[in-house]
């Protein structure tokens, strides 16, 4: 992949992250609300939004290698 190409994909991939915090939490309050938390369906999405943090420090990684000096 060349660095536009990783650059496009560590967006799409920051969005997503982004996305999955933000379903987590409604579906915390929706739970608080109801009385039920669906556990199972939380820690998916908490499990989901993990490999995509590692993804992207993969592409961080590749686009600003470590140089030292």
């Amino acid at each position: 992949m060349n660095e536009a190409e990783l650059r496009k994909k560590l967006e799409l991939l920051r969005t997503e992250h982004r996305d999955l915090d933000a379903a987590i939490a409604a579906l915390t309050e929706a739970g608080e609300r109801t009385g039920f938390v669906d556990q199972l369906q939380i820690a998916r999405l908490k499990k989901r939004k993990l490999r995509l943090k590692d993804q992207i420090a993969i592409i961080e990684d590749e686009l600003l290698p470590d140089i030292i000096a």
